[in-house]
C-alpha cells in the first residue's frame, strides 16, 4: 500500500510540475520567497493592534510559539524521522523536473515547512481575525495554498509533502489557538 502511494504521489507530481510556463516560473519563486509575504504580516499585525489592542502582544507571543513549533515538527518529527527525498534529490526523475531556480534545498522533502507553517499561521489568523473580518479565513486559506502549490511548481515537493504539511500545520494551528484562548481566560476571564 505505501509503494502504491509512493508512486501516486510521484505520478502527481510529475504532472503538476510538468504545467510549468516561462511566465509562471518568476511569480512562483516570488510567491515561495522568504520575505515575499512580509507586507501581509506587517498588515495583519497591524489589524490585530488596531483591534485587540494591548492584547496583540499576547497574540504576538502565541504566533511566535506557533511557528516556532510548526517549523521544529516539520523537521524534528517528519523530515529526520521519515528521511524522503526531496523530487529534485530523486535521480530516477532529477532530469525530467521543472526545477525553476536550480536549487533544491535540503535532502528530506517530508513533509513541507513551507505548507506547515503557511497553514499554521492561517489557521491561528483566521480564528483571530474572525471578530473582525469573517472572509478573513477564507483569503488566508487562499494565500497558504498558494505558497504549498508553489512548492510543487518549483520541483522541491511533493504533492503529499504538501498536502501533509499542511494537515499538521493547520492542526498546530488550531491547537494553539485553542491554548491562547485557554491561557487568555484563565489570565483575564471575560474581561478580554
Amino acid at each position: 500500500m505505501l509503494e502504491f502511494l509512493l508512486q501516486l504521489d510521484r505520478t502527481a507530481f510529475l504532472f503538476l510540475n510538468s504545467l510549468h510556463h516561462p511566465v509562471v516560473d518568476p511569480i512562483m519563486v516570488f510567491v515561495s520567497g522568504k520575505f515575499t509575504w512580509l507586507p501581509l504580516y506587517i498588515l495583519l499585525l497591524v489589524i490585530l493592534v488596531k483591534h485587540y489592542k494591548w492584547q496583540s502582544i499576547r497574540i504576538l507571543l502565541f504566533i511566535a510559539l506557533l511557528i516556532s513549533l510548526s517549523d521544529q515538527i516539520s523537521v524534528k518529527a517528519f523530515k529526520d524521522v521519515f528521511e524522503r527525498l526531496r523530487p529534485c534529490h530523486e535521480p530516477e526523475i532529477q532530469s525530467i523536473i521543472h526545477l525553476v531556480t536550480g536549487k533544491c534545498g535540503g535532502s528530506y522533502g517530508f513533509i513541507s515547512s513551507h505548507a506547515a507553517n503557511s497553514f499554521a499561521m492561517a489557521t491561528f489568523m483566521s480564528f483571530a481575525l474572525k471578530p473582525i473580518y469573517s472572509k478573513s479565513g477564507l483569503i488566508l486559506l487562499i494565500w497558504a495554498t498558494l505558497v504549498s502549490y508553489s512548492r510543487i511548481y518549483l520541483g522541491v515537493h511533493y504533492p503529499g509533502d504538501v498536502l501533509v504539511g499542511a494537515v499538521v500545520g493547520a492542526g498546530i494551528g488550531w491547537i494553539v489557538w485553542n491554548f491562547y484562548q485557554f491561557f487568555r481566560k484563565k489570565i483575564c476571564g471575560d474581561q478580554c
